[in-house]
Formats: C-alpha cells, sequence, structure tokens
C-alpha cells in the first residue's frame, strides 16, 4: 500500500486544518486506515482509526474536535481537525493495512506496539497550533 499525504501547515488555537492521506495499492476497501501523531519527544499516539467497514475509533483527547472520513471514489482518507489546540502540535502520519476481516488492531490502541499492525505509513506532516 502506497500512501501520500497533504495538508498541514500552522494555525492558531482555535482553527481548523484538513489532512489528507491519497491510498492505492490494496483491493478496494478492503483496508484499514488510521491516523497518528507524534509531538516532539513523546511516542507516536494513535489519533482516529477507521475500519474496512467503516467503523471509527478515536483518541480521547481528540474526540469531538476531529473527524475522519474515507472517499472510497477517490480512495483518500481525510482528518478533518477543528478547535485545534496547541498540544495537537506534532507531525501526523497516516498509516494503513489490509483487512480482509476484521482485527481488534483496527482501533485506537493505546501504546505504540499495536502499531506496528500498520505495515504502510506516509510520509508524515507538521501541523503546529501556536496559543
Amino acid at each position: 500500500v502506497q500512501l501520500v499525504e497533504s495538508g498541514g501547515g500552522s494555525v492558531q488555537a482555535g482553527g481548523s486544518l484538513r489532512l489528507a492521506c491519497a491510498a492505492s495499492g490494496y483491493r478496494h476497501n478492503d483496508i484499514c486506515m488510521g491516523w497518528f501523531r507524534q509531538a516532539s519527544g513523546k511516542e507516536r499516539e494513535a489519533v482516529a482509526v477507521r475500519d474496512r467497514d467503516g467503523r471509527i475509533s478515536y483518541a480521547n483527547s481528540v474526540a469531538g474536535r476531529f473527524t475522519t472520513s474515507k472517499d472510497n471514489v477517490k480512495d483518500v482518507l481525510y482528518l478533518q481537525m477543528n478547535s485545534l489546540k496547541p498540544e495537537d502540535t506534532a507531525t501526523y502520519y497516516c498509516a494503513a493495512e489490509p483487512e480482509v476481516t476484521g482485527s481488534p488492531l483496527c482501533s485506537v490502541v493505546p501504546g505504540t506496539v499495536a502499531q506496528s499492525y500498520f505495515g504502510s505509513w506516509g510520509q508524515g506532516t507538521q501541523v503546529t497550533v501556536s496559543s
């Protein structure tokens, strides 16, 4: 699976940004995709994960502010980020793994070990939120 991210940038607190992740190289819709982020000096964490059936889970820290959606025609995963906070500053990564049957790892799981489920990663895009 190949992933190409776009979007990101700098915004003031309270503002919005949208990230996009174009995916290719997998059987249509049979894929688990998610967004992760890594702030400076911190471990990478899951932000939002969408399974092949469209079920989505969010990290508690972004629930109600971030929304992920997928355009199945264009094969693009989006992350709409609203009410951004300085603590949202991080490098954001898109990740994907072909999914034929449901896996409990295709969800927001605390820690970094579960992230090894995802075999493909984007190049990362920086999001900076100033106060």
